[in-house]
């Protein structure tokens, strides 16, 4: 019950950050705004407030903004209330903003959450492979890696970067043990491994993993958020390419992709490990959200704004029968 409740939360958080953006700058515009909707189907109920309806519907999975003359086909007063009778460049805007307000949104929270404390793994070995240089070195559990070549580490997702890297070579760590540092001189074992897009390269192990030990990292003001502008632009780069990987069909659909019912047993597992993991998922839903709707597929925001270029290139729309198809 504790998922379906987070889940509806993180799902109404995000399809009204993105409605909104269409509405505000759709009413700054002046363009009529006559319905606001939270979901889909039959409506559960509703409040006027002015020119506009505002709905909560029957199926929780998305909402949408209805402005007075934004149906193709519909037939026209020439009126400035109305969508289709704006400039090309003014459709654009309402448009693009509700994506834009959920990178918005995404970009903010990673921030806050850099800002107050990010829970990350720490560099303590939590367990060894036997056969591995590690151990052979004598390395042993509850040692802390705090430099990779002289590198300064202190989380182990920037420990492993480096040390997978380093190809060619011995490595040198810096470890501390029970309040002693000594620096110790070890030559990786070299493995042939697939990378999150099923792509085979060569990375050097150690043969360590991590404890459980999490520590919040915080970083300062300016500091957070030009964190959470790398983190989006990381996360967004990495979409796409999966995307133009599933395109060329380097990766599968199925294997790679979630809709609702995946969203929803991730959301629950977030739940089991604390409200900054929800959070931080909302911030991902959220980038993803802006991400895929930005795609040029009819339907989605992305969709509308290449019709907008079409008729922009042509000096005319596209003939009804040309979209539907």
């Amino acid at each position: 019950m504790l998922s379906i409740v987070y889940f509806l939360i993180v799902l109404s958080v995000l399809v009204i950050v993105h409605e909104f953006g269409h509405f505000i700058v759709a009413k700054r515009i002046g363009v009529r705004v006559e319905k606001f909707s939270f979901g889909f189907g039959p409506k559960i109920f509703s409040i006027k407030r002015g020119e506009t309806e505002y709905l909560v519907s029957a199926i929780p999975l998305g909402g949408y903004v209805k402005m007075a003359g934004d149906e193709p086909g519909e037939e026209l007063t020439g009126k400035s209330f109305e969508f289709l009778s704006r400039k090309i460049s003014e459709r654009f805007k309402i448009i693009f903003a509700g994506p834009l307000l959920n990178y918005a949104l995404a970009f903010l929270i990673f921030s806050v959450i850099f800002m107050f404390g990010s829970p990350t793994l720490t560099t303590e070995v939590g367990s060894l492979l036997e056969d591995y240089p590690a151990k052979k070195a004598g390395i042993i559990l509850g040692d802390k890696i705090l430099k990779v070549d002289n590198k300064d580490v202190k989380h182990w997702e920037d420990m492993t970067a480096i040390i997978h890297n380093h190809l060619e070579g011995p490595i040198r760590l810096s470890v501390e043990r029970k309040g002693e540092t000594f620096d110790i001189e070890l030559r990786p074992v070299i493995r042939e491994a697939k990378d999150i897009f099923g792509k085979s390269a060569k990375i050097a192990l150690l043969g360590i993993a991590p404890s459980q030990k999490i520590e919040n990292i915080r970083y300062g003001f300016f500091q957070s958020f030009g964190m959470g502008f790398k983190k989006l632009i990381d996360l967004t780069n990495l979409t796409y390419k999966a995307i133009w990987y599933i395109i060329t069909g380097r990766m599968s659909v199925k294997e790679s992709m979630t809709g609702p019912i995946g969203i929803f047993i991730i959301t629950g597992k977030a739940a089991q490990l604390g409200l900054i993991y929800i959070v931080n998922l909302m911030a991902m839903l959220s980038a993803s959200l802006a991400i895929f709707n930005l795609l040029p597929l009819p339907v989605l925001d992305g969709g509308h704004i290449l019709f907008l270029i079409v008729e922009n290139i042509r000096g005319k729309p596209l003939s009804m029968r040309t979209q539907e198809v």
